[in-house]
């Protein structure tokens, strides 16, 4: 059998292929790598655009609804006709701290990783701006993927807005039970008044489901659920210190 030699012109076509098939490959790994910048430039875009007071943030939830075709109820309310009654109960109950750190409250985040690596259970410490940064760009559940993301936004979203601001977004994307997004919802759903209406106890219910709202029904509050609303409507009622950033 005769055997032909590779001719110049056979190795010229192999070498272009080879280099054709890699400039495909380089441009598909540069457009990955393009698209996962963008997705991580994104939010911080987005809250810069959110610092404009007549922007109305949605969150990834109730983006969620609108794909699921579930719809959601959410009434925009400034953040001076939210009764001050539930502003002090949620600072109480998620973050009483607000006023004093800068997004992140870092002696809580050191004593949770602490107990996590003593193998201890974990408590919470997810401030104010962490969970308005959660809602508004993340997902739930516990990722360290999701928390190391969550932390940078944060401190951003608290370096950039007013605490005002930033207190009145998170009041209006809160979830307050199936569907139920914000303060002004939440309070017609539960209890029938608006936001500006809020009595002590209302707000001390509703702040004290934040943490679970499909479990923990501020309507309709077990005795356990009013336990904790009575302790964090004492607490309310001295957070006058806690709350300067807001109303001074």
């Amino acid at each position: 059998m005769d055997i032909v030699p590779e001719t110049r012109a056979d190795m010229e076509v192999q070498s272009g292929e080879k280099d054709g098939w890699m400039s495909r490959l380089r441009r598909k790994w540069r457009r990955i790598i393009l698209a996962v910048l963008a997705f991580v430039a994104l939010p911080y875009v987005l809250i810069l655009l959110y610092t404009v007071e007549f922007v109305r943030p949605v969150s990834t939830l109730m983006l969620r609804d609108l794909v699921l075709l579930r719809g959601y109820d959410r009434q925009w309310v400034e953040f001076d006709d939210i009764s001050p009654n539930l502003v002090q109960a949620v600072m109480m109950s998620e973050d009483g701290q607000f006023c004093r750190h800068a997004g992140v409250d870092w002696g809580e985040m050191r004593a949770v990783v602490n107990e996590a690596l003593a193998g201890e259970q974990t408590r919470g410490a997810s401030t104010i701006p962490m969970q308005t940064a959660k809602n508004l760009f993340l997902w739930n559940g516990r990722s360290f993927v999701r928390k190391a993301m969550e932390l940078p936004l944060a401190v951003t979203a608290d370096f950039v807005w007013s605490k005002r601001r930033l207190m009145e977004i998170y009041l209006n994307v809160a979830e307050w039970g199936p569907g139920i997004y914000g303060a002004e919802a939440a309070a017609r759903h539960h209890f029938n008044v608006s936001a500006s209406k809020l009595s002590r106890r209302q707000a001390a219910l509703l702040a004290v489901s934040l943490p679970n709202p499909y479990e923990r029904n501020a309507g309709k509050p077990g005795r356990g659920l009013q336990r904790l609303a009575r302790l964090i409507e004492r607490r309310a009622s001295g957070s006058g210190e806690y709350i300067k950033c807001l109303y001074d």
